[in-house]
């Protein structure tokens, strides 16, 4: 799932903290201070410990930092899942793995509803 998404709030946070972007990246433990130019460009995406370092430096959620990707993100899984539960609708409801499919239906419905 390779997804770039332009909306991000990572310079707007950067620029309020007074960070440069050499500093963040320093923070950050990145050697090349191009990446976190990068990411608010959104020219790369970043990767799942840098979305969680920018969080915590931040004190703002993913979501929040990168609403973007988050709504491109959410799109694509809510799409696998709707997908997901029409193969498991169309599996016979006997046999070996007849209570498993059950419950991961059940677990999709409440998931829809919740």
């Amino acid at each position: 799932m390779k997804t770039r998404v332009s909306t991000n709030y990572l310079r707007r946070h950067r620029r309020k903290s007074g960070l440069s972007q050499r500093e963040l990246g320093i923070v950050l433990g990145y050697a090349d201070d191009g990446q976190v130019s990068r990411h608010e460009r959104s020219k790369a995406t970043p990767p799942t410990i840098a979305l969680l370092a920018y969080s915590v430096v931040f004190r703002v959620g993913v979501p929040d930092l990168f609403p973007g990707l988050h709504a491109e993100v959410t799109r694509l899984i809510e799409g696998n899942l709707e997908e997901f539960e029409q193969t498991l609708q169309q599996r016979s409801g006997n046999g070996r793995g007849a209570n498993e499919t059950a419950h991961k239906l059940v677990w999709l419905r409440q998931r829809r509803e919740s």
